[in-house]
């Protein structure tokens, strides 16, 4: 009887370093086609995505902020990263694809399963952050335009705008990938649920200056982003222990990745 342990062998078996390597390049190249591809009708439709991206969170603010630009190349390179921000957005699917595709190699055979479950739920995830960045921002960019006086008026350099934005919906969509990072660490063995809620006190103030970090000078744009992390904090809490579970009563034996 063949023993039941014994894996189907794979390809990834005698991958070496340089080949993971070249694995590695061909994904980031088919991941970037993808982003240029979308993003060239991103490109054509820039002025478009200008009313939905960058009118949005400032149109319930009274007076409305002006959009200015102060070099007559400043529209020519704000298009070129709309595109390219346009095309990152709705080529992440592609992305994390691609990223999966690399992970996998490191999978066991009956793992192997969960690649498009997990596309799907980082895609989501990422999404999500970046939904849940532009709901808010309203809120916060009140809350910063009513600092000024009546006798000053708001008026946003177009390129420093598109920056805050643009850093501030990736930071937001980027922490929101914490449940599947908690998902992979787990299933790795480098952490578990126990672990994550030994070390709570220690991730508040983790939490705490991430947000610092990732967001404007501000108490309220920090908290905002602060309590989504708690939130995902403890989901991540519960998928370490449903995925340290999983592990060992499941029958993952024998690697794909070579120990080479």
């Amino acid at each position: 009887m063949k023993d039941k342990t014994k894996k189907v062998k794979d390809h990834s078996e005698a991958m070496t370093f340089l080949d993971h390597l070249e694995e590695l390049r061909w994904r980031v190249i088919k991941a970037l086609i993808a982003v240029v591809i979308v993003a060239i009708p991103c490109g054509i439709y820039w002025q478009q995505i200008i009313e939905l991206i960058m009118i949005y969170p400032i149109r319930d603010i009274d007076p409305r902020p002006q959009l200015m630009y102060t070099s007559p190349t400043a529209t020519v390179i704000l298009s070129f990263k709309i595109a390219l921000f346009g095309g990152l957005i709705v080529a992440s699917p592609v992305i994390f694809y691609q990223l999966w595709r690399f992970i996998a190699p490191g999978l066991y055979m009956n793992e192997k399963r969960i690649i498009l479950p997990s596309v799907v739920i980082s895609t989501l995830c990422f999404l999500s952050g970046i939904s849940f960045c532009y709901l808010t921002l309203p809120i916060v960019l009140k809350f910063l335009n009513a600092f000024g006086s009546d006798t000053l008026t708001a008026m946003y350099k177009i390129d420093e705008y598109f920056s805050f934005l643009l850093k501030l919906s990736l930071a937001f969509g980027t922490v929101f990938e914490l449940p599947v990072i908690s998902f992979l660490l787990a299933r790795t063995g480098i952490i578990t649920g126990a672990f994550l809620v030994k070390n709570i006190k220690y991730a508040i103030v983790v939490i705490f200056v991430v947000a610092a970090v990732l967001t404007p000078p501000d108490i309220l744009s920090q908290t905002m982003l602060a309590l989504p992390l708690f939130v995902l904090y403890g989901i991540s809490i519960i998928v370490a222990y449903v995925s340290q579970k999983k592990k060992n009563t499941g029958t993952d034996t024998i690697p794909v990745l070579d120990a080479e």
